[in-house]
């Protein structure tokens, strides 16, 4: 059974899962749905076709779902999909997808936003992401898997964050930042390996040695960025370290995030 305080409004049409709990004044759209064991503790305005997933607690402030910030959103329907058991403190915003970046924004399980994040339409963000106090994620940035953003960052528009990859308290990346790299500056340079964050969240010892040797070659002066990665897929069988070079030979909008003087 839902608990809903008697200054909370929830219009019609909104779908409430089980033991739902709405603090006051908190205002729910008649297109949300609330998961079961979901908390907006009060003052949450959660508006337009948002799903929240189960035992994800929202506190006071916060605004999710409300139109993209982008001018050329014209009314199109768009849904922002939160995950279950995250964690979005006090004043974070979240923002719906839009047409051009296919009508969705989307954020995995057991995230943790801290006060005053941002994620912008059309971003992409997987499991276990911290984004700390006042860091925000531009439209379309693509998120990975543990990734963590240090107080005060950001990202440019189409970004993409590989998963274990840390980004330093007021750093800016403009470019695609590798799976476990570690982004410190503005404009951000790639600073070596995350591993602390790679042990803390059970990378073998013998992948972490792989990947810190990959890491090396890949950023190796003698030969181009791109043709060092398609060595090391053909050399390696290491899952991570096979993510990490297929990041880079995928590509993306943005160039990539490099170490300074590395060659291109």
């Amino acid at each position: 059974m839902s608990n809903i305080h008697s200054t909370a409004i929830v219009e019609d049409g909104a779908t409430l899962g089980a033991d739902v709990k709405i603090g006051p004044y908190c205002h729910v759209g008649p297109q949300v749905t609330l998961g079961d064991g979901v908390q907006l503790v009060s003052h949450v305005v959660v508006a337009g076709n948002t799903t929240v997933g189960t035992s994800t607690r929202i506190f006071p402030f916060a605004s999710i779902g409300h139109e993209p910030q982008d001018l050329k959103y014209g009314g199109e329907d768009v849904s922002l999909v939160i995950g279950s058991g995250c964690i979005i403190r006090e004043g974070v915003t979240m923002n719906p997808g839009t047409a051009g970046g296919g009508s969705i924004t989307s954020v995995g399980n057991n995230c943790a936003f801290l006060a005053n994040t941002h994620v912008a339409h059309d971003c992409r963000v997987g499991n276990n992401v911290i984004m700390s106090n006042n860091a925000g994620l531009s439209g379309h940035t693509i998120v990975g898997d543990f990734a963590i953003f240090g107080g005060g960052s950001g990202s440019h528009q189409f970004c993409r964050v590989g998963h274990h990859a840390f980004v330093g308290g007021l750093s800016g990346i403009e470019g695609d930042l590798i799976p476990f790299g570690m982004a410190v500056g503005n404009r951000a340079d790639l600073g070596g390996i995350n591993i602390i964050g790679m042990k803390r969240t059970g990378v073998s010892r013998e992948s972490i040695h792989a990947v810190r040797a990959a890491y090396k070659d890949l950023f190796s002066k003698d030969a181009p960025i791109l043709e060092n990665a398609q060595r090391l897929k053909e050399s390696h069988t290491d899952k991570m370290v096979l993510d990490m070079v297929e990041f880079v030979l995928e590509g993306g909008d943005r160039p990539l995030c490099t170490p300074k003087n590395s060659k291109k």
